[in-house]
């Protein structure tokens, strides 16, 4: 997580929760927010005591920074980004794959993806 700090303080959670855009997959909701000024992505995660016990709440949490790790960078950054974990969905479909695909349907939607053009990189006249 080179790129990313975590948000650690409740009021930054409620700014990102309250003035974020929405963005949901199949087990995972996320709310992202622009940040003006900074040239880093603020990560948080928040799981419910509701999902379950704090053994199955930190492995998702685990779950969610892997994933997040692996795509790091391929995202914009300057985003402050709270992943939840969709409370009607059971942990035993939390796996690495399911997080993974929700983490692709969420990043494209709030089209975070930097997108590479190779095309200006290729000389014709050779």
């Amino acid at each position: 997580m080179k790129k990313t700090k975590m948000l650690k303080k409740n009021y930054e959670f409620k700014n990102v929760l309250s003035k974020g855009k929405y963005f949901s997959g199949n087990y995972i909701e996320s709310f992202i927010k622009k940040n003006k000024n900074t040239q880093r992505n603020l990560l948080g995660i928040a799981i419910s005591v509701k999902i379950g016990k704090a053994v199955r709440r930190n492995k998702i949490k685990r779950l969610i920074k892997e994933n997040y790790k692996n795509y790091e960078g391929n995202i914009k950054t300057g985003n402050s980004i709270v992943f939840l974990w969709k409370k009607k969905v059971d942990t035993k479909n939390a796996t690495f794959k399911n997080i993974k695909q929700d983490f692709n349907i969420i990043f494209s939607k709030a089209k975070l993806f930097i997108e590479e053009n190779n095309e200006e990189n290729i000389d014709i006249d050779n």
